[in-house]
């Protein structure tokens, strides 16, 4: 299992590259977040064996029961909370992640504002971007999503880093992907969390600086009980 992993990080690692080197991307290094969730520590721990340090929960109680034994081996591990995240997990959220990718209301940000005062932790955070509009999904809208970076900042004194989005399934992520990098360059952010296991060479084309890898690496995922 070890080899099997060490060889599909190197493969999606080799990717990244080609990419970066195709397109010439503006940001100088693209971030590999191993999405890891509904994998058990089991399944994981192969990863972090081959080198992989930064990975993506979904759920807080999830990451709660399963990364701090793999952090006590693996102490230097940096984990983004890349699902969208209830206001009673907050403080949960602020204790157990290093980043949070999915701001994405008022209430929210000046909830994780206080927790991160009262903690001490002062997170980097990403805007969640609701990019096609889908009532399905999360995300501020795209014609609020400079306001609310300017008023995360200024109004709750977050740590606005990027955005992040998940484009709508079945269209081409091209479009999105580049009217997100448009959104962050008129908010006043570097960070692109855009591309997951099938369009992330895309988002690398638009400017990712972080692409969130999950089948491509673990494989089908098991089913959420």
């Amino acid at each position: 299992m070890d080899a099997d992993a060490a060889s599909q990080l190197a493969a999606i690692k080799g990717r990244i590259q080609k990419a970066q080197e195709r397109f010439g991307p503006p940001a100088p290094d693209v971030t590999l977040v191993a999405v890891s969730k509904t994998f058990a520590a089991d399944a994981v721990e192969p990863f972090l064996a081959a080198g992989q340090r930064i990975f993506g929960e979904n759920r807080v109680q999830e990451a709660k029961d399963k990364w701090p034994a793999l952090r006590e081996r693996y102490p230097d591990v940096q984990l983004h909370l890349i699902g969208p995240l209830q206001t009673n997990k907050v403080r949960e959220a602020v204790a157990l992640f290093d980043v949070i990718q999915t701001v994405d209301r008022e209430k929210l940000a000046s909830m994780l504002a206080a927790e991160m005062q009262k903690s001490g932790r002062k997170l980097p955070c990403f805007v969640q971007v609701n990019i096609g509009g889908e009532d399905q999904k999360a995300g501020i809208a795209t014609d609020e999503a400079v306001a609310f970076v300017a008023r995360c900042r200024d109004v709750h004194g977050l740590d606005i880093v990027g955005l992040m989005c998940i484009p709508p399934d079945g269209q081409p992520a091209g479009p999105y992907f580049a009217h997100l990098a448009t959104l962050a360059r008129d908010a006043g952010v570097t960070g692109l969390s855009m591309g997951m296991s099938g369009d992330f060479e895309t988002g690398i084309a638009m400017g990712a600086t972080h692409v969130r890898v999950g089948s491509a690496l673990f494989g089908t995922r098991p089913p959420i009980v």
